[in-house]
């Protein structure tokens, strides 16, 4: 029998987790604003002596997103480091010396080349494509984009994508992200690399990272991951082999509506094998 678990506090499930792996955006913050419940769950979960890594789709270095977070009042102590799917980028534009790359993005994502030697150029003269979001993600969609992802295929160009998210939170909106641009690409034939959840380097470098911080490997078992997405945070969880805690306020608010009341069939349509629980926010 399929079965959800609801849970009201982190600490209920955290009693023999060693690292906690949280998303960002929807979970500690909106965009707009902090969730201070939230940023207090994980500072005590560190003050407790567990290592908490933040792995986000944001497609900056982590140093970006570090100033962004203060900027939205999320204190530092509240984590030990950050591992984004922009600094995976890099890692592949730093491997590609040499060639042109198509920047596809806003022009706040910008930092994502900071110190690159990386050749920016038009589509038609580039050797590939990064794509770290819209031109303008509070007006356009995937669709905008069809006629330039058919050129792009025409010249069988690789697009990379920096965030493989298809929508995000921004204050009480959804905004399309890089990851609806890249998915549209593939079905019209295109070749992609995604970096970020829900693939599994994202979760290779922060466990790294904990492993440096905490002086040996952690078993999967006392691994726990917090994100709101069934499609990056719960997949790439279960892909890694990692228990999820779903904060369902986040970017499928409108779906759990009603979610206590639902059937077997309704929860494996949804979810596909549920997480290991459900909360609404996350607070200590």
């Amino acid at each position: 029998m399929t079965t959800l678990r609801f849970v009201e506090h982190l600490r209920e499930l955290v009693s023999d987790v060693d690292v906690v792996l949280s998303d960002i955006w929807g979970v500690v913050h909106n965009g707009l604003e902090s969730f201070p419940e939230a940023c207090e769950a994980l500072r005590t979960a560190r003050t407790e002596g567990r290592t908490v890594v933040l792995i986000t789709n944001a497609p900056r270095p982590a140093d970006s997103v570090q100033r962004q977070l203060r900027k939205l009042h999320v204190p530092d102590d509240c984590y030990d480091a950050i591992v984004s799917s922009g600094d995976l980028t890099r890692t592949y534009v730093s491997e590609h010396p040499g060639q042109s790359v198509f920047w596809l993005g806003p022009d706040r994502d910008n930092s994502i080349y900071r110190g690159l030697d990386a050749r920016l150029t038009p589509l038609e003269e580039a050797n590939y494509i990064v794509c770290t979001g819209p031109f303008d993600d509070e007006t356009e969609s995937a669709e905008d984009y069809r006629d330039m992802m058919g050129q792009a295929l025409a010249r069988k160009l690789t697009l990379v994508c920096a965030n493989p998210d298809i929508v995000v939170e921004r204050g009480d909106r959804l905004i399309y992200c890089a990851g609806a641009i890249a998915e549209l690409y593939r079905e019209l034939g295109g070749e992609v690399i995604f970096y970020g959840k829900p693939h599994r380097p994202i979760y290779d470098r922060a466990m790294a990272i904990a492993q440096e911080r905490r002086g040996a490997p952690t078993p999967a078992a006392r691994v726990l991951a917090i994100g709101d997405s069934v499609r990056t945070d719960l997949k790439g969880a279960q892909a890694f082999g990692i228990d999820l805690l779903f904060v369902t306020r986040g970017i499928h608010a409108d779906a759990f509506e009603g979610i206590d009341r639902l059937d077997n069939a309704a929860i494996l349509e949804l979810f596909g094998h549920p997480p290991k629980a459900l909360t609404r926010e996350l607070r200590w």
